[in-house]
């Protein structure tokens, strides 16, 4: 193995791109890879990368896709169908795993992998993108903060994001299976927008509802909080109708059903445009409580999701290949490089305020 060696597989999806050119633009030199040679091809030879094509449903030739390199960091999703078969083969190879997944399912099946990715010295550390480190680095320092905390709400406001094809495919699979929320330590499936508020963003106050997002499942993980809602900040026309088109979504679990609508979304969503990233903000709000009512707030704010992702998902993947032998086991991004890492990248904020008295 080369020190240092790294590989995107997906690089020629939306977020694979940035984070390709991220990589680049910071000196580093991560081989990029997929399925499509031209499409590899397009995306490596201009940046100056090395370049390798292999399927994710052939084991023999993805072991030897990633047989040269100490970190893998898969941006082909839906991760639902792409993270079981390079977690397999990174704990059999003894290579290190990243995804920047959002999608709870895959948290969970990559932390059951704990107990034999400690055994094996394999790192694997799920969602290193926008879905979850802000969201865990809040939520961590949160706990820091008020370390008996037993409720947490998370909030977030992406203001103009537009959204990937990817992550409209993966917005189909998580409709299909409606909301999730934590209660009393378990994931416990909702309705979509099952819970709506008033969250009071550092800037304004904003409608959301909740959402399946990762921290449902990390931030158990991250913090011990057994009771863990997450929320988005969306129109009240946009609650309604999300409601409304409940019954029609439970659709979205028949797979002709799905794969016609992910052929749609390949097809007709392209992604936030380039002004969108580089002016783009992010807001996040939180709140842990305590069983006697104490609580504490929190706020961050973050570059446009998916130029954070490129940015977030780079920086862990250096950390990773760069002192290999440091890890081991089933991490979230806090767990990893701690609540701090957040501010340690660049345009982001985390503030934490004072523990308030219960009610």
């Amino acid at each position: 193995m080369t020190d240092g060696k790294w590989l995107v597989y997906g690089a020629n999806g939306f977020s694979g791109r940035l984070i390709a050119a991220e990589a680049e633009e910071r000196g580093l030199a991560p081989v990029l890879a997929g399925r499509d040679e031209r499409a590899v091809r397009e995306v490596a030879e201009p940046l100056g990368l090395e370049w390798r094509v292999f399927r994710l449903d052939d084991p023999v030739a993805l072991a030897r896709g990633i047989g040269d390199v100490h970190a893998v960091l898969l941006a082909a999703g839906p991760f639902s169908g792409t993270s079981a078969p390079v977690v397999e083969a990174c704990l059999a190879g003894g290579v290190h795993y990243l995804d920047i997944t959002g999608e709870i399912p895959v948290f969970e099946a990559v932390f059951a992998r704990d107990a034999e990715a400690k055994e094996r010295g394999v790192a694997l550390i799920p969602g290193v993108g926008f879905g979850v480190v802000p969201s865990d680095a809040l939520a961590a320092s949160l706990v820091a903060a008020l370390p008996d905390a037993d409720r947490l709400v998370l909030a977030m406001a992406p203001g103009r994001a537009g959204t990937s094809p990817g992550t409209a495919r993966t917005i189909v699979e998580i409709m299909g299976r409606g909301g999730a929320i934590r209660r009393e330590g378990r994931i416990d499936r909702v309705p979509l927008a099952w819970r709506e508020a008033e969250v009071p963003f550092a800037d304004h106050s904003r409608h959301a509802v909740s959402v399946p997002w990762g921290d449902v499942s990390t931030a158990w993980r991250s913090t011990g909080i057994p009771n863990v809602v997450v929320m988005m900040a969306t129109p009240r026309l946009t609650t309604a109708a999300l409601r409304a088109v409940q019954p029609g979504a439970r659709l979205l679990r028949l797979a002709p059903v799905r794969r016609a609508a992910q052929r749609a979304a390949d097809r007709w969503v392209e992604g936030p445009d380039e002004e969108t990233r580089r002016t783009g903000r992010v807001r996040l709000w939180g709140r842990a409580t305590a069983p006697d009512g104490r609580r504490v707030e929190g706020t961050a704010i973050t570059p446009e999701s998916y130029r954070f992702t490129a940015v977030s998902a780079v920086e862990s993947a250096r950390r990773l290949a760069a002192d290999p032998a440091a890890w081991g086991g089933a991490l979230t991004p806090s767990q990893a490089f701690g609540a701090k890492f957040l501010t340690e990248l660049p345009g982001c904020d985390l503030r934490i305020g004072e523990v308030a008295a219960g009610d």
